[in-house]
């Protein structure tokens, strides 16, 4: 009996082991729902050069880790990757498991703020991302950093139509979804990739998640003289565009603000009413200078 029930006791430890290594392997969660703002704010459509022998643009005057990989936009900021539809978010989470290779494999130089334990990495060398991830990440990310150059993908297309959407016409989500089907016929090689564009177009994000962070700037007109990381000469000043609130969202409530004011004029003047017609006054009936301003015509108008 006694050997029995240490039998259930092995069994049980045994389970809890397995459930344990089980979790941990499926951790990661790909790149997740846009619905994330890191406070990329751009006053329009960014400078995106191409990395010559790499499949990805960089942002020269963003200040801000930003890059352009197999149709999404990547930013990388707080040691963690976010991606994007549009150049301007919403951004979802990448799981650093997920991140593509050949955006591992950029040079440091092409991180216009890089983070503090990039020093003393070479310039032309990508970031030891092992080395700051740990062994769990090296090991299953195993290789990323050894590849044939020559036989690199070619780099996807800009989403260039874009351009035509910034400030106050830059579109909502559903707009964005609607925007990309139609305009931007580029298909992912990435599998996580991939896989996110189907999930954004059978769901849509949660609600929206603030990072705490400085703004991420595009550039204003002219450029400071000031030193800078990365290959370019010249980098231009920042240009901060305040966040602007949900679309529709002001229209609805000065309407509302109307509808009550009037009401409330309404309610005033009824008594008004009420006495000039005890006294036979004509200005309901007769065509005086009341005429055509009531109840009705207001909510009429209103509507």
């Amino acid at each position: 009996m006694r050997t029995l029930r240490y039998g259930f006791i092995v069994l049980g430890l045994l389970f809890c082991l397995s459930t344990t290594a089980t979790a941990s392997v499926s951790v990661g969660i790909g790149i997740g729902l846009p619905n994330v703002s890191i406070g990329i704010n751009l006053g329009g459509y960014p400078d995106l050069r191409p990395i010559p022998g790499y499949p990805v643009y960089y942002a020269p005057n963003v200040s801000g880790n930003y890059f352009f990989y197999d149709g999404m936009y990547w930013a990388f900021w707080n040691d963690a990757w976010y991606a994007s539809s549009w150049y301007n978010g919403p951004w979802a989470l990448v799981d650093p498991y997920a991140v593509p290779v050949y955006l591992l494999r950029v040079p440091v130089r092409y991180y216009r703020e890089p983070p503090p334990y990039f020093r003393g990495w070479g310039p032309d060398r990508p970031p030891r991302w092992g080395q700051h991830w740990g062994r769990g990440w090296e090991e299953r990310r195993h290789g990323w950093d050894r590849w044939d150059r020559g036989r690199a993908p070619r780099r996807a297309p800009l989403p260039t139509y874009q351009r035509s959407y910034s400030g106050d016409r830059y579109p909502s989500f559903e707009q964005q979804r609607r925007l990309h089907r139609d305009s931007y016929r580029y298909e992912p090689r990435n599998p996580v990739v991939r896989k996110h564009f189907k999930e954004v177009e059978q769901r849509p994000p949660a609600p929206m998640q603030r990072q705490e962070r400085p703004e991420m700037r595009g550039p204003a007109v002219a450029p400071p003289a000031q030193m800078h990381r990365g290959p370019e000469h010249e980098r231009q000043a920042p240009m901060r565009i305040e966040p602007r609130p949900p679309q529709g969202v002001e229209p609805r409530h000065e309407q509302r603000m109307e509808r009550m004011e009037r009401q409330e004029r309404m309610q005033e003047r009824g008594p008004e009413r009420m006495e000039r017609m005890e006294k036979g006054g004509g200005g309901e009936r007769g065509g005086g200078p009341e005429r055509g301003r009531g109840p009705d015509r207001d909510e009429g108008r209103g509507r």
